[in-house]
């Protein structure tokens, strides 16, 4: 059964930390045979990624069949329903719409000493995105991870996608054409982000690689970030619901199960100010997890790491939720929008009761790939900022400089960088010539 706190309860501070440092990570270690499969694929290239595929992936490759043909995508997205297919471009073109507006501005203006300053955005020149294989991939995730990427301006995108048992989904590829993306290579795990973060004779190097995937791939960024960007290293997905109790139980079961049915170290959690609608909702979640498709994988999270947590009041709630930043963050309230400005730290917020976790997942526009165990504190979701960079520009005039350049002077004096002072009274001196001329 998942825990039930209650804020009344004497040792409920201690309960809740506990809970709160209660880790879902993988504690499989994993670290050591990533840093020799990064280091196998520096060293062979080709020959490593072809080699770790045929062993972990079932499936052998060669260098000509890294990479998807053009006409074996074509031959995949025919194969895709209809329905399927429309529903994946609306989805794109929500996504799209969405990820335009976050475009940041470029600026350029005069201060009141006469220098000009600024700064100017401009995207990486190559991404490479993971998206987890085989016919339990997730053609949303490409979406997600590409769609932000050519809004940015990218001008090379990748996939790397396994294919375990030469397994793949076809709604995956759609999703690359649909972004854009041409360029799909069915390899996965360490040895996939190796391959895009220093590049072989076959696949060329990328400057920044998002996305998500297991321990071994999370590892893999971790390993490599510092010679490429990476976007975040993603846990295990997590979802808080704070509901009062005109609310259908029901519904807030099958959102929390939305998230539980991701992975057995996934985690829902329900913050209410009624116990007995707490009651309830565990109540539809048993019931729910008797016919549900996933339900092993749903109740081993449910038991190992859900939780009802009972509130006095809803100005609680938004505390405990800030402390637990979750990746996923429901508000099934009367005023849940109003309520949400309480709200400091989360992933995602999804306000009011019709507006289910999983329409984010899919439809909503927002970004899907979202910081998860307690990392909302200081980061963010994936958007088009994460393929961008920016380049702050400065420009002195004669006058600029001689009204800041003094302090300048001071300031590196202060710290014994005599170059530094000297490379501005340089200037200073010349400037005073010419005035005394």
């Amino acid at each position: 059964m998942p825990i039930v706190l209650n804020i009344k309860d004497a040792d409920f501070e201690a309960s809740f930390v506990a809970f709160l440092n209660n880790k879902r990570e993988t504690t499989v270690e994993v670290d050591d045979a990533v840093a020799a499969i990064i280091s196998d694929v520096q060293t062979r290239g080709d020959d490593a990624v072809i080699e770790l595929t045929s062993k972990f992936d079932g499936f052998d490759l060669t260098p000509e069949t890294l990479a998807f043909t053009k006409d074996e995508i074509d031959a995949a997205i025919a194969e895709v329903p209809e329905a399927e297919a429309e529903a994946l471009e609306l989805a794109a073109t929500r996504i799209r719409d969405y990820h335009k507006k976050q475009l940041p501005q470029d600026e350029w203006w005069e201060d009141a000493s006469g220098a000009k300053l600024g700064w100017r955005w401009s995207a990486v020149e190559a991404a490479g995105l993971y998206v987890p294989g085989g016919l339990a991939s997730y053609p949303s995730s490409v979406l997600m991870n590409a769609i932000p990427a050519k809004v940015a301006g990218v001008d090379r995108l990748s996939i790397c996608a396994p294919t375990p048992n030469g397994q793949y989904n076809p709604l995956v590829l759609l999703a690359a054409r649909l972004a854009g993306v041409e360029t799909v290579y069915r390899i996965g795990g360490a040895q996939a982000i190796a391959a895009m973060a220093y590049g072989t004779n076959t696949i060329e190097k990328v400057d920044t690689i998002t996305g998500p995937g297991n321990a071994f791939v999370a590892a893999a960024k971790r390993r490599v970030y510092g010679t490429v960007g990476i976007d975040m290293i993603a846990g295990p997905s997590e979802i808080l619901v704070i509901a009062d109790k005109d609310n259908d139980p029901d519904w807030i079961a099958i959102d929390m199960l939305s998230q539980a049915e991701h992975d057995e170290s996934a985690q829902a959690i329900l913050i209410t100010n009624d116990a007995k609608f707490g009651d309830k909702v565990i109540a539809a979640i048993e019931k729910r997890l008797e016919t549900l498709e996933r339900r092993d994988i749903a109740r081993k999270s449910w038991e190992d790491f859900g939780a009802v947590i009972i509130v006095d009041d809803l100005f609680e709630a938004a505390q405990l939720s800030d402390r637990i930043a979750p990746e996923h963050l429901e508000l099934c309230l009367a005023d849940a929008e109003e309520y949400s400005k309480s709200i400091r730290h989360a992933g995602a917020i999804f306000i009011g009761a019709w507006t289910p976790e999983a329409i984010g997942d899919y439809i909503g526009g927002p970004n899907h790939v979202l910081p998860t165990a307690r990392s909302a504190r200081f980061s963010s979701g994936l958007s088009v900022l994460d393929f961008m960079k920016r380049t702050t520009l400065a420009k002195m005039t004669p006058n600029a400089l001689a009204a800041i350049g003094p302090a300048a002077e001071t300031l590196a004096k202060s710290e014994s960088l005599e170059a530094h002072g000297l490379s501005v009274r340089a200037r200073l001196d010349k400037l005073n010539e010419s005035n005394d001329g």
